[in-house]
């Protein structure tokens, strides 16, 4: 636990990083000579990018594997059991582990490229084989944020519109209420009558007032909410929602057509002005700003997207519910995503910053396609995802117009859902 909550505690700081660094910039261009901020200089931005890169391969690739191997320890057999027993396992098992991804790269690297010089590279495991490998997990990192990001953005209305009161637009809640307390108590009468034989029965029973339970507490909400609450919050929520999406999209479409005309566009060898030369955007601190937020709206988009997609979707931690393993696997899903944040801001150009120390040495950083492609798929993808956001109404109507609605053309899982109405029978929702 202690393990899982440092790795966490490194995954805060990977995010705040590129926030904190386009801020020191702006604050000591303001103010060049103040004493009191001496202490802000690129000596020690450039020591917190350092530092978070090495505790990411830290964390990554001995904290959490120890923590994993640990748990599923017992100790060797012969040995007397106890914590020595299975933290020398899990030594041995780590071992293991390192002779056999180092064996697996010694023989890919004797059949793609077997020179001399690949084969010394090898040995110098500090300078080359951990960037390297960290340079893989975080092109694997971006890929997974190409895939979370667009789903989450779209996903974020959603989230939002379930957080916030909506407006109540030809709604009567006093009718909803009175209908929605008839179902509770018919429920409840079908609760008590069961007997203890039938249990199942009774299970999807309470499974239903549960449910019904939970739609009047959101009811109740939006009852006792306020006018402002209803009528303005809600509608600026979904408008700001709206402007920071496309603002993000418009920046990476400004981005592709900077690759196509200046190489020092791209992320990698553009070798900036320095920390404190020059404002890193064209609009000064209010840039600056716009920036940050786009790059902590990104981050907490991919987490949700992340969650969102059908394979991750039983990954998801809960309350009293979460095994040790899956928090552990939380962790470094999270630890990946904020670790690959500040490299796709700079890649899609959300930012201008330099990726400082060993983030910049990135080797795929340097090749145009890749960087050329992910803008375009992010692009691409983030505008598909908003279409079918907001035309899944008007292609429902469609289907239902044309009498398709029961071929069950939808995507939405949701639609397929099921329940027992109060008379025993299936009603589609």
């Amino acid at each position: 636990l202690f393990l899982s909550t440092f790795t966490l505690a490194v995954s805060a700081g990977a995010v705040l990083l590129l926030p904190f660094s386009i801020i020191s910039n702006e604050i000591l261009l303001s103010f060049p000579q103040n004493y009191y901020i001496q202490w802000l200089n690129g000596s020690l931005i450039h020591g917190l990018w350092n530092l978070a890169s090495l505790f990411s391969n830290l964390c990554l690739f001995v904290l959490m594997p120890f923590a994993f191997f640990f748990l599923e320890s017992e100790g060797f057999a012969g040995l007397k059991k106890g914590i020595r027993a299975r933290i020398l396992e899990t030594l041995v098992m780590l071992i293991l582990l390192a002779l056999l991804i180092l064996g697996i790269v010694w023989v890919a690297s004797a059949l793609i490229d077997n020179d001399a010089a690949s084969m010394e590279s090898l040995y110098d495991l500090w300078e080359f084989y951990l960037p390297y490998l960290y340079s893989c997990i975080s092109l694997m990192g971006c890929l997974l944020l190409l895939l979370c990001t667009p789903v989450g953005l779209s996903r974020m209305f959603t989230v939002m519109g379930q957080l916030l009161v909506k407006p109540t637009i030809l709604e009567d809640l006093d009718e909803q209420m009175y209908i929605i307390t008839l179902e509770e108590e018919a429920i409840q009468r079908r609760l008590n009558g069961v007997s203890s034989m039938v249990e199942y029965q009774a299970v999807e029973l309470e499974r239903e007032l549960e449910k019904v339970k939970s739609k009047k507490t959101n009811l109740e909400r939006r009852k006792k909410a306020s006018a402002w609450e209803r009528n303005l919050v809600y509608p600026a929520v979904m408008i700001l929602l709206l402007i920071e999406t496309s603002i993000s999209v418009l920046l990476v479409a400004l981005n592709i057509l900077y690759l196509l005309v200046d190489e020092t566009a791209m992320p990698k060898g553009s070798g900036g002005p320095g920390i404190g030369n020059a404002s890193l955007s064209t609009f000064g601190f209010v840039g600056a700003a716009l920036e940050i937020i786009l790059i902590f709206y990104l981050m907490v988009s991919s987490v949700v997207g992340f969650y969102s997609l059908r394979f991750f979707e039983n990954f998801t931690p809960r309350k009293d519910d979460t095994t040790m393993t899956k928090i552990i696997g939380n962790c470094v899903s999270i630890l990946v995503l904020s670790s690959a944040l500040p490299v796709m801001s700079r890649t899609l150009g959300i930012t201008r910053f330099d990726l400082l120390g060993d983030f910049g040495r990135f080797n795929w950083l340097g090749n145009f396609y890749i960087v050329l492609s992910y803008n375009l798929l992010f692009a691409i993808v983030t505008t598909l995802c908003l279409v079918r956001k907001f035309t899944s109404a008007v292609r429902e109507e469609l289907l239902k117009a044309l009498g398709l609605d029961k071929l069950h053309l939808s995507n939405n899982p949701r639609d397929s859902e099921t329940k027992p109405s109060a008379n025993g029978h299936q009603k589609t929702l």
